[in-house]
């Protein structure tokens, strides 16, 4: 090899990108002691951006597109080293590309139980995890605060810092939402979307923008979870108190059978099945009278063919209660109801 071909290889006549999809977000062009021609080519592709870094400073950024270099077009790099109209060739910069694909289906979760604040509950505990959608936006921004001089940069480099940023904004974005909290966990696009809110300016201040959101799924505690269901059922049927213990007779009936039969054979069977008959025929005369005054009457039916004993009403009673500390009945209601079933104990 002649002395002119090794001297050729030190210089750099076209610095590229041809970009994996690993994803790397920053990579650096590997100078390795090589310097840059004048009138030397750089071509970016698209969903890519480059960045000409003097000492440590940033210098011009490049967007897509096959640009030649020159005092031109390295206006800021021109600048910092002093060149006048030319710049002597060749030159050395560190310059790095990064990625502005989108990067799809990035996990996120609460690996523990975290507490939240409810108008409703006071506090609450909940479990949550989704995805989420990122870009970066600004290089520059991006390069200083958190890829650095590293040779590459990943998006696993970067999961554990932004699942961070998640855990720590949930709790602000369900409160600046002023939803409330029931509601919030049956409709997992609001809250999403409350998330987005919280989250795209924090994503902003490392250079990054947060495209999109997703909350696939939203546990909670069993108590919470039961009272969830029962605000469910009670939107289907209202809040005429009448309507309430149809939807309570309903819900009992199969607790009612399975009471009756538990007693084994064919004749457990036969007291099971005409347990359930003898409910449906009351039941089905309940849903007909539809007024709250015949709800009572009704109910009483229900516990006089099922053969519910006393200890059953207070046992209604105690739920009825508790119902009204949760807030799903008022306490007129709660008192109507007690006075009524006290009566059937008379």
């Amino acid at each position: 090899m002649g002395l002119m071909d090794f001297i050729k290889k030190q210089f750099i006549d076209v610095i590229q990108w041809t970009e994996e999809d690993d994803g790397t977000l920053a990579w650096r062009f590997p100078m390795a002691g090589m310097e840059i021609q004048n009138g030397g080519t750089l071509v970016v592709r698209e969903s890519q951006l480059a960045v000409f870094v003097n000492e440590g400073k940033v210098a011009d950024v490049f967007g897509p597109g096959t640009h030649t270099l020159t005092t031109q077009t390295l206006p800021v790099l021109t600048y910092l080293k002093n060149w006048d109209k030319l710049f002597e060739s060749p030159f050395k910069s560190d310059v790095y590309f990064f990625s502005t694909r989108q990067q799809i289906d990035q996990k996120w979760g609460t690996p523990q139980p975290i507490t939240i604040r409810d108008a409703d509950f006071g506090a609450v505990r909940l479990r949550a995890f989704g995805n989420y959608n990122f870009r970066i936006a600004d290089p520059k921004l991006f390069h200083t605060e958190i890829s650095g001089t590293r040779e590459s940069y990943t998006t696993a480099d970067i999961d554990g810092q932004l699942r961070g940023l998640v855990l720590q904004n949930i709790s602000n974005a369900v409160a600046s939402s002023g939803i409330a909290f029931l509601d919030l966990a049956a409709n997992q696009l609001s809250f999403a979307q409350a998330l987005v809110r919280q989250l795209a300016p924090e994503f902003e201040k490392i250079g990054l923008k947060l495209e999109g959101m997703t909350v696939q799924n939203v546990s909670l505690p069993e108590e919470l979870q039961k009272i969830l269901d029962q605000k469910i059922g009670m939107g289907m049927v209202g809040n005429d108190m009448g309507k309430f213990m149809q939807y309570q007779t309903a819900q009992a009936i199969p607790k009612f059978a399975e009471g009756a039969s538990s007693g084994g054979g064919i004749a457990g069977d036969a007291m099971g099945l005409g347990a359930g008959v003898a409910l449906g025929q009351v039941l089905a005369q309940n849903l007909a009278a539809g007024l709250q005054g015949n709800a009572a009457p009704a109910a009483a039916a229900v516990a006089q063919a099922a053969g519910v004993k006393p200890e059953d009403v207070m046992a209604t009673l105690e739920k009825l209660g508790d119902l009204k500390s949760k807030g799903i009945l008022t306490q007129e209601e709660f008192d109507a109801k007690k006075a009524e079933l006290l009566k059937k104990l008379v």
